[in-house]
Formats: structure tokens, C-alpha cells, sequence
């Protein structure tokens, strides 16, 4: 875990809850996401506190529907929440939990469109192939995009900022060529213009 501050970066490691800290001024404490105010500023980079803080989000969905009949899609979509995907041990997870074989939890996830079997970028980009669209540039535009992040339709960049996809109507024809990214609509786009919008997506 890295603080920081005013005196620059020191590493303390992976601290995880209960773990002793050293009393430094002017400092701000975060563990497994928890902040701790008194004036500490830190990141961990090894990875611990943000698979600590999924797992045991995990355990609370699975206790909450561990007795629910008919449990399983609305807990897969709740897993699929916390991680952005379904990890192949999640599923294992949810499969013990509910008593169900894995090979109807994997049919399950395979069938519905809904859920995903790898790592999904932070900001999900979908641009519009309807018909509208497609007259309007809208192939150009995709490309434009994809040119830019580096992935082809379905990808997600290295550093899981971005995925693209396509869709057949996002049902704004008047705006067309669209793109949404997230839930907010932007239209009449050109190739520049879509790549300049995706700027302020963090």
C-alpha cells in the first residue's frame, strides 16, 4: 500500500483490516476501501482491498438468496454487478450456494445476453447499425473508434477503460449516426466528434 503526502510516497504493502499503521501527520487512511479520516492519502496497488470489498459483497448476495427458489439469474446478475463480469469462480460459487450443478449455471450465463464471461471496460460504448444510422456515416463512425481505443467490436482496452459494441437501434433516428456511452445519448456524430466525446468518460 502506497500513502502519500506531503513528503512524497512511502510503501507500507498490502495492509488489510486490523493491520497497524504508523502515526504520520498530515496523511489520509484507506483500508479495503474503508477511508479513515486524520489525514492520510493512500492507494493500494497490489489489488487486496478492492477483491477483499467483492468478495464479501459475493457472500452477502449469496446469503441473501441461499434459500430463495428460482435464485439463480437474479443472483448472477447481482455478481455480474459487483465484479463487471462472471468469473469462472464466481459461478462455481453461486453454484455451491444454490445447490445447482455448474453446467446449468454456465447455460445459464451462455444463454442470456445479459451476462458476460469476461472483464467489461469501466465505460460501455455502443454504436447504433440501424438503418438510420448505417446511411449516415455510422460504419465510419465505429470505425473512428475503434481506431482510437485500439480493440475491434466487442473489445475492451487493456487498462478496462472502454468496451465497444454494436447495436441494431438505440431508437434515436433523428439524432442519427448515435452512440451511447452508458446511459447518455450523443448524435450526429462524425468519426472526430465521437472519439472527442469519449475524453471526459474516466
Amino acid at each position: 500500500m502506497i500513502v502519500r503526502g506531503g513528503k512524497g510516497l512511502v510503501n507500507f504493502g498490502c495492509l488489510t483490516k486490523g493491520s497497524r499503521f504508523p502515526a504520520f501527520a498530515g496523511f489520509q487512511l484507506c483500508i479495503n476501501g474503508r477511508e479513515l479520516r486524520g489525514g492520510f492519502n493512500l492507494s493500494c496497488t497490489c489489488g487486496h482491498s478492492d477483491e477483499s470489498a467483492k468478495q464479501e459483497a459475493l457472500l452477502t448476495a449469496l446469503d441473501k438468496y441461499k434459500t430463495v427458489k428460482g435464485a439463480l439469474i437474479p443472483l448472477l446478475q447481482e455478481a455480474q454487478e459487483i465484479y463487471g463480469y462472471l468469473p469462472k469462480e464466481v459461478m462455481q460459487q453461486i453454484s455451491k450456494s444454490l445447490g445447482v450443478p455448474f453446467s446449468k449455471t454456465f447455460g445459464v450465463v451462455t444463454f442470456y445476453a445479459q451476462f458476460h464471461l469476461k472483464p467489461r471496460g469501466r465505460n460501455i460504448i455502443r454504436v447504433c447499425q440501424g438503418t438510420a444510422c448505417h446511411v449516415r456515416g455510422a460504419s465510419k463512425v465505429f470505425d473512428g473508434v475503434s481506431k482510437k481505443l485500439g480493440v475491434e467490436k466487442n473489445g475492451t482496452t487493456e487498462d478496462l477503460r472502454y468496451t465497444l459494441e454494436t447495436v441494431a437501434c438505440l431508437g434515436a433516428c433523428g439524432l442519427a449516426p448515435v452512440m451511447m456511452v452508458n446511459d447518455d445519448t450523443h448524435g450526429r456524430l462524425t468519426p472526430d466528434k465521437a472519439v472527442s466525446t469519449l475524453e471526459k468518460y474516466e
